[in-house]
């Protein structure tokens, strides 16, 4: 499979990097607030040194190039939100978007970069998609309007979006496993 060297940044990556993600407890319980993102945009993709670096050791396997992915953001652990590229000759934004939590976490959480912007509008990030399951949240009104601007797609649902990813990718945590040592 031909990859693409292409690390231009999105304009709608480019326009979540300028929104302040809800983050924050009840003072009384110490429990996160209902509505919160737990992601951090990126302003550009990490390096294709970084992201060599990173796969080789998220896996254990030092075969491993960072070409198929193209790191956009993060979470409040670590935890990296990036482009697969696995649809040849596509361009960046048709590409599927993976979640790898710190932890070992990893899984689908949108069929490309315009249903992502759908999930976090609807009030669910990465993490919350992968780690908790969580297919609903809070909209979120300033994320509604980048998904709106820039997603090329009707409005969908967390679930909706969730959904899709995993029917079209139902063996992506198998694949991920597969290449670790």
């Amino acid at each position: 499979m031909e990859m693409t060297d292409d690390r231009a940044f999105p304009a709608a990556l480019a326009a979540l990097s300028g929104i302040e993600f809800p983050w924050d407890y009840d003072e009384k319980t110490e429990e996160p607030n209902p509505g919160n993102i737990d992601y951090e945009p990126y302003q550009e993709f990490d390096s294709a040194e970084e992201t060599t670096s990173w796969i080789r050791s998220w896996t254990g396997n030092k075969e491993l190039g960072g070409d198929a992915f193209r790191i956009f953001g993060q979470d409040g652990t670590g935890g990296l939100a990036a482009l697969w590229l696995v649809r040849p000759g596509q361009p960046l934004v048709s590409q599927p978007v993976a979640f790898f939590g710190s932890e070992g976490e990893v899984g689908m959480v949108a069929t490309n970069l315009g249903e992502f912007l759908w999930l976090l509008a609807g009030g669910v990030g990465p993490q919350e998609a992968v780690e908790f399951e969580s297919d609903s949240g809070v909209q979120h009104d300033e994320l509604r309007a980048v998904a709106e601007k820039y997603s090329g797609v009707e409005p969908r649902t967390p679930a909706e979006v969730l959904a899709a990813a995993r029917a079209e990718f139902p063996d992506f945590t198998e694949t991920v496993q597969s290449w670790c040592r």
